[in-house]
């Protein structure tokens, strides 16, 4: 067990439990999506209403939550979780509260399904606030949510895990956007587009340390299907797309100038894509690749949703 993991010793508190039990510090791409959606709203002279923006980013990051949660539940039911001896906590190998007896299966099953049930309460008020669309991009959010580790959709296991991650972050972004503006745009689907992508790579570099016990388990994604040899290379692939399709959208007209500065983390995802380069057979030393991923996708959210809010506010 690594030293950092969580125990029922050192977590008595039953609320901080199950708080944690959430990785909260993992939401926060929720949070930068939601961003961008509001952004993209704001830029086309849409009014925000503040507060259908804060309910929307907190049942956002609730979904998030519940998403993880539930996704810790089916790791643990297929053994992957349990078998990862390669595992770079906190970021891969799952949050380790059911492995090390922090909450029981049961429990997190509970939990999980607790929080999705709140966020469809509060996504269907939602919904009489906006315009009845919202309602298929939060089912749509939710069903990818979900069938990314249960039986019998796995996607994940079935080599979809990629697509699926783009879609549910591109959806959180049109669907911030659409409470907003109460119809579809196309405009948040491309600005976030990039985005998605970036954070598809947190996913896919996260496959190499787990890449054995996820084969054993029966999870078949690209970097299992591919070995570490070729897949790396899928990183770099990944991350190329994201910051071409953003000079795209610039030059194309879609999104503002000021968008390019949404570029300046590429200097993170190809020095993080150089270490996978290095170590893809050598998980242990990917560390600092995947804190580089986290922060480059993190720092794109940031610095687009701003350069959008900026370019309205500067003409």
């Amino acid at each position: 067990m690594h030293a950092a993991e969580p125990t029922l010793a050192a977590l008595p508190n039953p609320a901080l439990r199950y708080f944690l039990a959430t990785r909260p510090p993992f939401l926060g791409v929720t949070l930068f999506a939601c961003l961008i959606g509001l952004a993209t709203a704001f830029a086309t002279g849409v009014n925000i209403r503040p507060a259908t923006a804060v309910v929307t980013v907190i049942f956002a990051l609730l979904a998030h939550a519940g998403i993880n949660v539930l996704n810790d539940y089916y790791d643990a039911l297929n053994g992957t979780d349990a078998n990862n001896t390669e595992r770079i906590f906190p970021f891969t190998g799952g949050s380790r509260f059911i492995q090390n007896g922090v909450l029981s299966l049961r429990e997190t099953a509970g939990f999980g399904i607790a929080l999705i049930a709140v966020v469809i309460v509060a996504g269907l008020w939602l919904v009489t606030v906006s315009a009845p669309g919202l309602l298929w991009i939060g089912v749509a959010g939710l069903m990818i949510g979900w069938a990314y580790s249960a039986p019998p959709l796995k996607l994940n296991s079935r080599g979809m895990g990629e697509t699926s991650v783009w879609a549910g972050f591109a959806l959180i972004a049109v669907g911030a956007d659409y409470v907003q503006r109460s119809s579809f745009s196309a405009l948040p689907l491309i600005a976030v587009s990039a985005y998605a992508l970036l954070v598809t790579n947190i996913l896919y570099i996260n496959q190499f340390p787990d890449r054995k016990a996820d084969e054993a388990a029966g999870k078949h994604h690209w970097v299992v299907r591919l070995g570490p040899a070729r897949a790396r290379w899928g990183y770099l692939g990944i991350a190329l797309v994201a910051y071409v399709w953003l000079i795209g959208t610039v030059m194309a007209g879609f999104l503002p100038w000021p968008a390019l500065i949404a570029l300046l983390p590429a200097i993170m995802s190809f020095r993080a894509g150089k270490d996978l380069l290095r170590y893809a057979d050598s998980p242990a030393r990917l560390t600092t690749a995947i804190r580089l991923t986290i922060g480059a996708a993190s720092l794109h959210g940031v610095l687009l949703s701003a350069s959008l809010v900026g370019a309205h506010f500067f003409g």
